[in-house]
C-alpha cells in the first residue's frame, strides 16, 4: 500500500477520468522565484508525474496571469535574448519559453527553478524543424493535463552536453537559434533542489482490478533513506543501476533490449511481441484471453530478476469506461517501456545521479518492491 499522505515529504497521486487513461496526477505550486514559495503563488492541478523525463513543464494557459508575470524569463548567456526550449516525448514535441519559478510540492520547496512554459504565446517563432517530431503538445487538450513533472534520475534535461555545445532539439533563443546553456540554467528536476530529501523519489501506487478501475491512488514520496517513511535500505527491493537517462538492459523473448526503463509517463506497457494479436489501427495488444509474459532484468541486486506481467485485450479494456489498467500493452520494437501498468501494486524508487542513499548507493539507479 502507498505511504499515507500527510508528512511534508509526501503528496497525493491520483489517476482518474482526464480523457487519457493511466495518467498519474499531482498538484504543483509555483511562485515568484527567490520568494521561498511565498509570493504570487498558484497551485496547478492535474500535472502528470513522469519518471522518465526531467524538469517541470507547464502549459501557459494553465498558469494564472498574475503568477506568470511574476516569473523571471531566463536569457541566453551570449545574445541576451530570452531562452526557449524543445522537449521531445513519445507522444510529440513541446515548444516553449524558459522561466525561473519557486516550486512547492507539499512541504518541499525548490527555489529559482528553471521551468519550461509550453505553448507560450509570447514565443512567436515556430518550433525549429528538428524539433517538430510527431504532433505538437501545446495545450491542456494535447497533453490531457496541465503539465508534466519530470522527476526521473537526471538532475537536468540535458546536462554537460548542452552546456558546451548548441545541440539541436534542446535550447534556442526566442529567435529560433540553437544555443548552449549552463547546467544551472537548464530545465531542472526540482527534487534536486529540495533540502534533505533531494536524493530521489518513490512513486507508490495501490493495485487496481485486472478489469480496470475507475480511479487509482498513490503517493509520491520525496527522498530515499532520509526519513522513516522513505526507506530503501532493508526493504529487500530489487535494485538496478541505470544510465543517466534511467535506462537499463532486459531480455525478452530471446532478444536483448538495452533501452528498458520504468516510465510512469507512459500509459501502457510498450514492448515487442508478435505472438500476441495486435489491433492494426491502435497498436494495442488484443489477445482473446489475458496472457502472461515474463521479462528478465539485468539488475544490481540480485544479479538478474524475472518480472512477470499480464496483457489483456486493449479494445475491451478501453471500452470499459475505466481509467486505470494494470495489463494494457502496445507493440513497440527494440525497447521495453514499463509504463504505468507496471506501477500498480509497487513502490518504485528513483535514485538521482550523483546523489547517494544508504540502500541504493550513488545514483543513477531504480529499484522496486512489489506487493
Amino acid at each position: 500500500m502507498p505511504t499515507a499522505v500527510g508528512p511534508g515529504n509526501t503528496i497525493a497521486v491520483t489517476v482518474s477520468g482526464t480523457g487519457i487513461h493511466n495518467q498519474p496526477m499531482v498538484s504543483v505550486t509555483i511562485c515568484t522565484p527567490g520568494s521561498g514559495a511565498a509570493t504570487n503563488c498558484s497551485t496547478i492541478p492535474n500535472v502528470i508525474v513522469d519518471t522518465a523525463s526531467f524538469g517541470l513543464r507547464l502549459v501557459r494557459s494553465a498558469i494564472p496571469t498574475t503568477t506568470f508575470n511574476a516569473l523571471t524569463a531566463e536569457t541566453d548567456q551570449t545574445s541576451g535574448l530570452p531562452l526557449a526550449e524543445c522537449a521531445l516525448f513519445g507522444s510529440g514535441y513541446a515548444w516553449g519559453s524558459v522561466h525561473l519559478a519557486d516550486v512547492a510540492l507539499s512541504g518541499e520547496t525548490a527555489q529559482s527553478v528553471p521551468i519550461h512554459v509550453i505553448g507560450d504565446s509570447a514565443l512567436t517563432v515556430s518550433a525549429p524543424t528538428e524539433c517538430q517530431v510527431g504532433r505538437q503538445l501545446a495545450t491542456t487538450a494535447d497533453l490531457g493535463a496541465n503539465g508534466i513533472l519530470g522527476i526521473g534520475v537526471s538532475p537536468t534535461d540535458c546536462g554537460t552536453a548542452c552546456a558546451t555545445t548548441a545541440l539541436s532539439q534542446y535550447y534556442y533563443t526566442n529567435a529560433g537559434t540553437a544555443t548552449s546553456v549552463p547546467v544551472s540554467g537548464q530545465i531542472t528536476n526540482p527534487v534536486t533542489l529540495f533540502g534533505q530529501d533531494s536524493n530521489g523519489v518513490i512513486l507508490e501506487m495501490a493495485q487496481v482490478s485486472d478489469s480496470g478501475s475507475a480511479t487509482a491512488h498513490g503517493t509520491l514520496v520525496f527522498g530515499i533513506d532520509t526519513q522513516t517513511n522513505n526507506a530503501l535500505s532493508g526493504t529487500g527491493a530489487t535494485l538496478i543501476g541505470t544510465d543517466a537517462n534511467g535506462d537499463f538492459t532486459s531480455s525478452y523473448n530471446g532478444a536483448t533490449l538495452r533501452t528498458t526503463f520504468f516510465d510512469s509517463g507512459s500509459t501502457v506497457l510498450f514492448f515487442p511481441d508478435l505472438s500476441i494479436p495486435i489491433d492494426s489501427s491502435s497498436g494495442y495488444y488484443i489477445p482473446t484471453v489475458t496472457v502472461g509474459r515474463t521479462s528478465t532484468l539485468a539488475a544490481t541486486s540480485p544479479a538478474s530478476v524475472t518480472l512477470g506481467f499480464n496483457i489483456a485485450n486493449g479494445t475491451t479494456l478501453n471500452a470499459s469506461g475505466n481509467n486505470a489498467f494494470n495489463n494494457l500493452g502496445i507493440y513497440l520494437s527494440r525497447q521495453f517501456d514499463f509504463g504505468m501498468p507496471f506501477f500498480y501494486g509497487r513502490h518504485v524508487y528513483y535514485g538521482i545521479s550523483g546523489k547517494a542513499s544508504t540502500g541504493g548507493g550513488t545514483g543513477p539507479y531504480v529499484a522496486y518492491v512489489s506487493s
